[in-house]
């Protein structure tokens, strides 16, 4: 059994992070649509005001004593008028030679388990309609499937 470690995310694991994000746009069909810089996306997470936090999965590397990071969740706080504060799961990835050992489950428990000690009242997320391995995967957390609300969005240039 491989030692995975779930710790916070760092300002040093941004890089890596970017790299997931491609490997799900490319997965989800989507690259052209990451455009996010790395300047903007670490300042969003550790900057003076930081919008987002992160949980990352690591596992040892070929190299004896390092550790790369194979998988990442990331949220940030929605507010609900009827609930309240409410975590927001942005994006849990794990990559393509990593998925099936568990990785998933360890990152949703603990953002679960952030959830909780910040008393939030819920957590929420999207996953295409397509996905049925995720999907499947959501459903061992017995969560609940919204086909009434649709998506909206708005995009600004620059």
């Amino acid at each position: 059994m491989v030692n995975i470690t779930i710790r916070p995310a760092a300002k040093e694991d941004c890089a890596r992070m970017l790299e997931l994000v491609h490997e799900l746009a490319e997965f989800e069909k989507a690259p052209q649509e990451v455009t996010v810089s790395p300047e903007h996306f670490t300042e969003s997470g550790f900057g003076a005001d930081p919008v987002w936090w992160a949980f990352v999965a690591e596992v040892p590397a070929e190299t004896k004593g390092d550790k790369k990071i194979v998988a990442f969740a990331l949220y940030y706080i929605r507010y609900s008028t009827w609930k309240g504060q409410r975590m927001y799961l942005e994006d849990i990835i794990v990559t393509k030679s990593w998925r099936g050992k568990g990785i998933g489950s360890l990152l949703m428990d603990r953002l679960v388990q952030e959830a909780k000690e910040r008393k939030f009242t819920g957590m929420m997320w999207q996953v295409l309609d397509w996905n049925e391995p995720a999907k499947a995967f959501y459903k061992k957390y017995n969560a609940g499937f919204d086909s009434e609300w649709v998506n909206c969005n708005m995009d600004f240039d620059g």
